[in-house]
């Protein structure tokens, strides 16, 4: 398992963020014990920090019967989003993406510890995406 970085350096070019729910965002709170989400401290924070121009992506093996109090929570919060997968496996997630012709990585993978929101810190660095090929 690759450690989760203090600092990742990311370009200032649209992004797509693809995100877990339970124990990534939220309590992991297995078959639903507490009756309700509730936000990992910072989580709500850092979602309100995507720019507008981002599209933002949850990732979920919760359920479809677990659909209407998951999109009942994300409205009640005022949560922006583009998309969310339900029924997404329960095991690993893949991403396979091509990097830009000047070397820019075009895919990160960060795992943090469950119910523990993600500590790295996102710096944009404008030197970075100049060629948008």
């Amino acid at each position: 398992m690759q450690l989760e970085p203090s600092q990742l350096r990311i370009s200032p070019m649209p992004k797509t963020w693809i995100l877990d729910l339970d124990g990534t965002l939220v309590v992991h709170d297995g078959p639903y014990f507490l009756g309700k989400d509730e936000f990992l401290p910072g989580a709500r924070e850092f979602l309100e920090s995507i720019p507008e121009r981002d599209m933002i992506i949850f990732l979920t093996a919760r359920s479809t019967y677990e659909k209407d109090h998951t999109m009942r929570f994300l409205k009640e919060n005022k949560v922006r989003y583009d998309h969310i997968i339900f029924n997404a496996g329960e095991g690993e997630r893949i991403m396979i993406n091509d990097m830009k012709p000047d070397g820019l990585v075009t895919a990160y993978a960060i795992n943090t510890k469950r119910d523990r929101f993600c500590q790295t810190e996102f710096i944009t660095d404008h030197t970075m995406g100049t060629n948008f090929d």
